[in-house]
């Protein structure tokens, strides 16, 4: 790889190129890589090289410059060199009337990121030959048009003969696949579909391509119509045969090949003919099929093509597509054509008769048209074609003229990285290969390109245990590597032995290597990957001279403490440039021999105001000072007055000569007069020759004076006074009146001079030495400092990024925001007020917050203000010695405008509510910019803008703040330099500063909390962080002393230990807050000097009793301590994901000599206790059978003869997606018996997360087997799983199918079968949630064909006595819950409250979950009774302690308040939520309310007394995240309790992984009950029994033991009956015999546990008779009812059975509203048969194999 040796002058040239071409940025990409070979460093960077010069000290991985400059051998270089060849290049002939191109082969090796350019020109001639076939579509709607196409010969070779004299045309025709179901398969049709027509094809070459115009026309005369049964056709197989069959069609290699499309169907496309055939057909191979009558063979084993295949087939054979399609299709092949890069479309006319118009058009609209695409080409290389002339189209085609030969630039680029992996890391087929650089109508270039990924050839003549590196080491490449235990240059430092660190010691110094590195062998190794150097580490390479704040001018690198220049500079900092060439003067000279050039600039031997910077004299300048400069000489010589006057004018070095006139002003070099003071008269002089008068040069001076008339002179006194009286009067204007002030200022005379502006434009910052998060930018006020001038200003963050800030505020306008404010106070500041603990410090915190709390409370969802501090602003003029007060206030993003405005307002006024302000200073500061105000008090020039600096963690390598000056509200100023541009370079880490673990226990005895903070040092150097505490379920100053400050780590520190100070807990917080364990966060924030913050950068703390820490917490704390014994910790424990179910951890090694190892492993959020154990010999492990995409934690120890040694730290490592589980129970709300609403619920296991869901329908027979192809849907949107279908076929049965897909692909489906007819009519619409998809049946198949959205709400039709209610399948994220209970005749209806949880099916590892909205239970006590008529004797858990239960019949006593009848819970965030009900109906007035609450699972139960009637709501906090709560709310009268109204509710909310009681900061909470049983589904099996079905909960309360089923009349009057249902399996199913017909019953479910009994599920049903047949039916609302019910349900919905709840599917039972049969049943059906039988047309005749839905 190392080129030949050129010549010194060579070297130099080439070195002085790369450093003026290549600045320090790229050498530190080079320098930065962290490699540790030479094949490493060149493929780093396409300028990186190495050095293998054994003799070369420096680092080898460079640029060439700097390895050159630093003393490398040129013959020592490895680089890697590109080559570019054209091994074909015959010139374009434009005398031959075909397409060329060149070049037309090439040779290319890039290095990776390296780029080629070079031309291709391509000729197309203004008349080429012309190859034109017509497809057409022969199904039998097409016969109007085949009758057309046989007139238009004539036409079509007229129009042909126009474009070019050479031309061919050939015909073929097509129809679709002769199979099921395309293709009516009946003997008699196969022979003849329709009348007069031919057999049915899939597609057939009639005519090759012709000259013969007259056989083409006699051979399309005897073609007749062939037919199909499916609208869309088979087209894309004939368009794939006409592409590949190039020599039975007959295109010629030289020509133009068009092809004609004519249909007015749509089409077949890949996949669709799979679905239609349940799977039996293969992918069609693109090769040609076609007999020797031209027909294709193939079309029974051969799917049909891609819409790609298509475009890449066409492309490569240069075949232009036009389609002429009639109106009917057109909206299919509009967006069909734009996938060819060159094509066109057309509309045919019913029958065709306009084709010959339609193609003229296409002709010449595609002629003009040329694409140029590179085919084949790797996933290394990247092609992309520009041109300068011709203008591109959308489509990527270039508009060109033919006849001329069109010039074409051409970018082949190398990629560095494909997807994250280095180009060189791909296989063999992604980095080289021959790629086709094709233009449409041409053959093209075809380029043999590749990729440079060869390997160093010092690499491959290694010296193994090579004696150069005492045979403790290899040879490589100039250097010794070496073996593990040795190091140093030669490998002869054993790094187990004890080195002297005497060799290491400098004079007068105690520590070796000055602190800067370790002594190893007599030797310093230097800390900081190359920042320090010299025998004793004495050099510090950040500390080397430097230019205008950059070290050594970014022109040299720092080593020894000397900047070390690149070729062409000098100097200390290398500032200096060497070269000549800016002292050049305009003759080719140095300096115009008037002085000499050092450091670039030429220093002249006599200075003056008339030589510019290269010494030359500037005669223009001299004219123009001229007369200034002779004025003085003259007026003494001439008139004996002006300051020369005397012995002086002798100095002069002209004589002056009176003329009675003087020359005209052309003939002289400058005529000048000035008026002399002694007199007030004018004299006048001219100026002769160069300009530059000499002792024997004269100056002509007219000898009369021009003087104004004396008699006028007395006016003079006169207007002196009044001049002085106006002035005054102004002064006192200035002084007693604003508005005169601001009039006068106005005034040129009195603004002269007066501005202010920023010191400078520009400060460059290198974020590792800052040691603030801000920048003290100094203004200045030049002029008159008399008065007071106010300036506001404002700072742009990350400019260098166009709109980022406007992006930034746009996101989410409600997102709440922490927005910065700093305020003057009008007090002075004392030192007690810069310490945080001072009493004074507390006092005027408390005011402070207090009144600017009630200034911003009026800025909606504004927050307390919070992390209040004081401090002083130096150079602030006379107010420096003021209080500024810092805090931070947050409010929604879209308040900054109204925070600004209320800020501005009072700051003007001079105080917050009572709090006293300076006027003219603040500063409010958003996430990415901020706004201010400074104030220039009188007679102060400098003042300081303290301007924010944004410092974050993922900010760019350099980026750009703007400050800009952007106005003077109050003064005089006007201002000067407006705008200051602040660079911000962000440097390599010099530390990664953490916590060394997420959570730490300590004991509520320990009077304090010491958090470890550990440092990892990157280049040693001083690190900087702040830290903060976060209250949590600890509060400051009640649990524990809040702490705030700043951890300085001094070079070489990296441990450091956080101190919190713990409070006791009072009695009273003891009885308030019971056993609860206390936690708190400490937030590491703002790193400085170039710290980094690591992970984890928070960590809570948990203060529990010593009796009461989880033990999992005290081994994880004891275990964070080094145990002293024979074994350590394992190092460097890495795990990584091998699959959906594995992961592969592997550790290093501890010290000692282990015989094995364990390893502890469990899901993340679990208690460690949970974990699995696994032993191992080696340092590694598999883990195996885990769950799918899920967070899983380990560690591991080492063990031996001596017992078991500590554990490492524990890593996480989430497993791989696998593909989802089929989706959950499928839903229909019929809407009418051609319009259904399908919804589901999300897969049980998700194994991912679900990013799409694909719902398929279409029609079925009486053996439900398919009819024609299932239409397909696809729902991008995973939360909306709800579907809208409207035009489905009446009285017909539709198969239903859902899968969902995650990351993984597509899971299995679920499927249902119904027949919408034998539904009931419905006596409302269903309401549509607004944007979910509306799916027409009627029209195509494709996904993104009739995918709409709907915002409309249907509304209740006339006449209704129901509201439209949504579908309970409703998401709520952080939203509300809203139920309606019976008991009242006010009350609304009850909608599906308890039923609906069948919506969700959560997988036990989900990272987040969606839960069902209305999934909340209700308790009824006062309807449940307990009598000794129950079947059993076992009831739920006694109630007892909370309230009473009465008979339902029992009538409350007067004036006692009813039950609450509406309970509503809002959720505020993951650990509260808002309790809202309605007021109850009483015959007194009420007292006030009771609210009770606790966890479902027993505890301390909390009442809360409300005594205002009015307050019919309140809010609970300090609940517990994804635990049950159940709330009892009742109302008090003067007559006492009434009953209660409760409900059970869940707060679901992602928790931190260690802490299963803290919710994540930000994460999203639900509302739920997932204790529940699942939906109630009913089937009618006589007219006095059915069966009743339900799911398992899906989160119970312990283990199910079985269930407790209550049946009772709904309107009350008799005792109810209990069942006991044993077992636990996911669907139980239970026969209640002894039912009455067109009586409602109200059925209730409870699972029993082994915690107790959970809440109920509850449904009401009513078994309906029904005339003339005996079968009864399921009612489901009072409308189908024969007899009214009483009062109290006369607008009550039943709870599973009403009409806006869903029927489900599951694919084995049938919950339908109602099972019905008109006629008589037709075989003998047992119950168990009932419960798997479908209905069709509303009898029940035929049986469905269970096996069915099972496959």
């Amino acid at each position: 790889m190392a080129g030949p040796s050129p010549s010194p002058w060579t070297r130099l040239l080439l070195a002085v190129l790369l450093g003026v071409s290549f600045p320090g940025e790229m050498a530190n990409r080079c320098k930065r890589a962290q490699v540790k070979s030479c094949t490493e460093c060149i493929r780093v960077d396409r300028e990186c090289a190495y050095c293998t010069d054994q003799m070369f000290k420096e680092r080898r991985c460079n640029t060439q410059a700097e390895l050159l400059a630093a003393g490398c051998r040129w013959e020592s270089l490895v680089v890697m060199e590109s080559s570019f060849e054209i091994t074909e290049d015959t010139p374009i002939n434009p005398n031959l009337q075909r397409s060329q191109v060149s070049p037309q082969g090439l040779r290319v090796r890039l290095r990776p990121g390296e780029e080629q350019h070079f031309e291709l020109k391509v000729f197309e001639p203004e008349k080429s030959p012309m190859d034109l076939y017509i497809l057409m579509d022969f199904s039998n709607s097409m016969s109007d048009d085949l009758d057309n196409l046989k007139q238009m010969g004539e036409r079509l070779a007229q129009v042909l003969s126009e474009l070019t004299d050479d031309y061919t045309i050939g015909f073929g025709k097509f129809v679709d696949k002769v199979s099921v179901p395309q293709t009516d398969m009946r003997p008699e049709k196969l022979k003849e579909p329709w009348p007069n027509s031919d057999a049915p094809f899939s597609f057939k070459n009639v005519i090759s391509l012709t000259e013969n115009l007259e056989e083409f026309r006699n051979k399309l005369l005897r073609e007749r119509i062939s037919g199909n049964l499916d609208a869309p056709e088979g087209g894309f197989d004939a368009i794939l045969q006409v592409a590949v069959c190039t020599r039975n069609i007959g295109w010629r290699p030289d020509s133009t090949h068009l092809l004609v499309f004519s249909t007015e169907s749509a089409f077949h496309y890949e996949a669709d003919g799979a679905n239609v055939l349940a799977g039996i057909m293969s992918r069609n191979d693109e090769a040609c099929h076609l007999d020797s009558s031209g027909t294709y063979t193939q079309y029974k084993t051969q799917d049909y093509p891609s819409v790609p295949t298509l475009v890449r087939l066409l492309g490569k054979h240069n075949i232009i597509p036009i389609f002429a399609v009639t109106n009917y299709s057109y909206s299919y092949y509009e967006k069909l054509h734009t996938y060819f890069p060159v094509s066109s479309l057309g509309v045919l006319q019913e029958d065709s008769s306009n084709i010959v118009e339609l193609l003229q058009e296409a002709f010449n609209r595609i002629r003009s048209n040329l694409d140029i695409r590179a085919l084949e080409s790797p996933r290394g290389l990247r092609t992309e074609v520009t041109s300068n002339d011709l203008q591109k189209t959308n489509t990527g085609s270039f508009h060109i003229q033919r006849g001329k030969v069109g010039t074409y630039q051409v970018q082949l680029r190398a990629m560095e990285a494909v997807d994250g992996t280095h180009v060189c890391q791909l296989g063999e087929e992604d980095q080289k290969g021959n790629i086709h650089l094709k233009p449409s109508f041409s053959d093209g270039l075809w380029m043999d390109a590749g990729i440079i990924c060869d390997v160093c050839p010092c690499e491959l003549q290694k010296e193994e245990l090579s004696a150069r590196c005492n045979h403790h080491g290899d040879f490589v490449c100039g250097h010794c590597v070496c073996s593990e235990g040795w190091s140093g240059k030669t490998c002869s430092c054993s790094t187990g032995s004890l080195s002297d660190i005497a060799p290491c010691l400098r004079e007068d110094e105690d520590k070796p290597c000055s602190g800067r590195g370790e002594c190893q062998c007599g030797h310093c190794v230097c800390y900081g990957e190359g920042r320090y150097e010299g025998p004793f580490c004495e050099y510090d390479n950040f500390q080397c001279p430097r230019a205008s704040g950059v070290l050594c001018n970014d022109r040299g690198r720092c080593s020894m403490g000397q900047c070390v220049c690149e070729p062409g500079w000098t100097g200390l900092s290398c500032d200096c440039p060497l070269s000549n060439a800016t002292c050049i003067d305009s003759s080719g000279g140095i300096c115009n021999g008037r002085g000499y050039c050092e450091c670039g600039r030429c220093h002249c031997n006599q200075q003056s105001l008339y030589t510019d910077t290269i010494c030359e004299i500037n005669y223009s300048a001299i004219r123009l000072g001229l007369c200034e400069d002779l004025r003085s000489c003259v007026q003494c010589q001439a008139w004996g007055t002006g300051e020369k006057k005397g012995r002086t004018c002798e100095e002069c070095s002209f004589k002056v000569k009176m003329v009675d006139e003087l020359k005209r002003g052309e003939e002289v070099v400058e005529h000048c007069s000035f008026r002399d003071e002694e007199d007030d008269c004018t004299y006048s002089y001219t100026v002769e020759g160069d300009g530059a008068p000499g002792p024997n040069s004269t100056v002509l001076v007219h000898k009369k004076k021009d003087c104004p008339p004396r008699s006028f002179w007395w006016l003079i006194p006169l207007l002196i006074f009044l001049l002085l009286l106006l002035a005054l009067l102004l002064l006192l204007c200035w002084k007693y009146c604003a508005c005169c002030k601001a009039c006068l200022a106005l005034l040129p005379c009195c603004n002269r001079g007066h501005m202010v502006g920023f010191k400078e434009d520009h400060y460059m910052l290198r974020e590792n030495l800052m040691a603030s998060d801000h920048l003290d930018t100094p203004m200045l006020r030049s002029g008159n400092l008399k008065g007071r001038d106010m300036v506001r200003w404002k700072i742009t963050n990350n400019v260098q990024r166009p709109g980022f800030a406007s992006h930034a505020s746009s996101t989410n306008p409600t997102e709440l925001v922490p927005y910065g404010l700093s305020l003057r106070l009008a007090r002075l500041c004392t030192e007690n007020l810069l310490k945080p603990d001072t009493r004074e410090c507390n006092q005027l915190r408390q005011e402070v917050e207090e009144n600017l709390n009630e200034v911003y409370r009026q800025i909606t969802d504004s927050h307390k203000l919070q992390q209040t501090k004081f401090r002083q602003q130096p150079n602030a003029g006379k107010k420096q010695d003021h209080t500024i007060v810092d805090t931070v206030l947050t409010a929604p993003r879209s308040a900054k405008q109204a925070l600004l405005k209320l800020t501005e307002k009072h700051v003007e006024q001079g105080s917050f509510h009572e709090l006293k302000v300076a006027p003219g200073y603040y500063t409010l500061t958003a996430d990415q910019d901020a706004r201010g105000m400074v104030e220039f008090q009188e007679g102060v020039e400098l003042v300081d803008v303290r301007v924010p600096l944004f410092i974050r963690p993922e900010d760019d390598d350099e980026k750009q703040l703007l400050v800009e000056a952007i106005d003077v509200p109050m003064g005089t100023a006007t201002l000067g330099r407006r705008l200051v541009n602040i660079t911000i370079i962000k440097e390599q880490a010099s530390g990664i500063v953490s916590f060394e673990k997420p959570e730490y226990s300590v004991s509520g005895g320990e009077q304090v909390a010491c958090i470890p903070v550990v440092r990892r040092i990157l280049d040693n150097g001083k690190s900087q962080v702040s830290y903060r505490t976060q209250d949590n379920t600890a509060q400051g100053n009640r649990d524990y002393i809040p702490a705030e400050g700043e951890l300085l780590f001094q070079p070489g520190e990296t441990w450091k230990e956080l101190q919190v100070k713990l409070l006791e807990l009072q009695e009273m917080d003891s009885l308030l807050r019971g056993r609860q364990t206390r936690r708190f966060h400490i937030q590491l924030t703002n790193p400085k000097f170039g710290a980094r913050l690591g992970q984890p950068h928070s960590a809570t703390v948990i203060i529990g009793d010593p009796d009461e820490l989880d033990q999992n917490f005290t081994s994880q704390t004891l275990s964070s301590f080094p145990h002293h014994g024979d074994l350590g910790a394992p190092q460097n424990p890495n795990a990584k994901a091998a699959g959906s179910r594995k992961i592969l951890f592997n550790w290093l090694p501890p010290p000692g000599k282990p015989t094995g190892y364990r390893v502890k492993y469990w899901i993340q959020g679990d208690s460690e206790s949970e974990a699995h154990l696994l032993d191992s010999k080696v340092p590694s492990a598999e883990l195996t059978n885990l769950y799918p995409y899920c967070e899983y934690e380990m560690k591991v120890c080492a063990y031996g003869a001596q017992g078991e040694g500590p554990y490492s730290s524990s890593v996480s490592c989430c497993t791989q997606q696998e593909v989802p589980s089929e989706p959950g129970r499928l839903a229909f709300n019929v809407v009418s018996s051609t319009v259904t609403q399908l919804s589901w619920a999300e897969p049980a296991e998700t194994n991912g997360e679900i990013t799409a869901y694909e719902v398929c329908y279409g029609l079925v027979n009486e053996d439900n087997r398919p009819i024609g192809p299932m239409k397909k849907v696809l729902v991008d949107a995973p939360k909306r799983r709800m579907l809208l279908i409207e035009n489905l076929r009446e009285s017909q049965p539709y198969r239903y199918t859902v899968k969902a897909r995650n990351g993984a692909g597509w899971g299995p489906e679920r499927e249902a079968i119904i027949n919408l007819a034998t539904q009931p009519t419905r006596p409302m619409s269903i309401p549509i949630i607004p944007d979910i998809p509306i799916v027409d049946a009627q029209c195509g198949e494709d996904y993104e064909s009739f995918l709409m959205y709907s915002d409309d709400v249907l509304r209740s039709p006339p006449g209704s006595q129901r509201p439209s209610v949504s579908d309970d399948t409703e998401h709520l994220v952080n939203g509300r819950m809203d139920f309606a209970f019976p008991g009242s005749a006010n009350s609304l209806p009850r909608v599906t409250v308890a039923n609906a949880a069948y919506g969700t099916h959560l997988s036990p590892h989900l990272s987040h979950r969606v839960l069902s909205t209305s999934s909340t239970l209700t308790r009824d006590y006062h309807s449940l009774t307990r009598t000794e008529h129950s079947v059993s004797a076992t009831l739920p858990r006694d109630y007892s302690t909370l309230t009473s239960v009465s008979s339902h019949n029992s009538r409350l006593a007067a004036g006692v308040p009813n039950t609450p009848t509406r309970l509503v819970f809002s959720a505020l965030g993951p650990t509260s939520l808002k309790v809202s009900w309605q007021e109850p109906r009483c015959e007194q007035a009420l007292q006030g309310y009771s609210v009770e609450y606790q966890l479902l699972n027993g505890g301390e139960l909390y009442r809360l007394n409300i005594p205002n009637p009015s307050q019919t709501s309140v809010v609970v906090e300090d609940l517990l995240p994804n635990h049950s709560y159940v709330f009892r709310v009742r109302a008090q009268s003067q007559e006492g309790w009434g009953p209660e109204r409760e409900g059970i509710i869940t707060i679901e909310s992602q928790v931190h992984p260690q802490s299963p009681l803290c919710p994540l900061p930000g994460s999203t909470f639900t509302l739920s009950t997932p204790s529940a049983p699942g939906p109630l589904v009913f089937t009618a099996l006589s007219p006095d029994s059915l069966q009743l079905s339900w799911e398992r909960p899906r989160r119970p309360e312990g283990n199910i033991l079985g269930y407790l089923v209550t049946c009772e009349l709904a309107h009350g009057g008799e005792p109810a009956t209990t069942f006991l249902v044993d077992g636990d399996s996911p669907e139980s199913r239970l026969t209640v015999p002894g039912l009455s017909e067109n009586v409602p019953y109200k059925f209730k479910v409870q699972a029993k546990t082994t915690e107790g009994y959970g809440p109920e599920r509850e449904g009401i049903i009513t078994i309906e008779s029904q005339d003339g047949g005996p079968f009864p039916q399921l009612g489901s609302h009072p409308g189908l009812l024969q007899r009214p019910l009483p009062g109290e349900y006369s607008s009550v919905t039943t709870t599973h059975t009403s009409t806006t709840e869903p029927f489900l599917l599951d694919g084995r039972t049938l919950g339908s509203q109602h099972l019905e049969a008109s006629g008589s049943l037709t075989r003998h059906v047992t119950q168990e048969f009932v419960s798997r039988t479908l209905t069709t047309s509303g009898t029940l005749s035929t049986q469905v194999d269970q096996q069915f839905f099972q496959t």
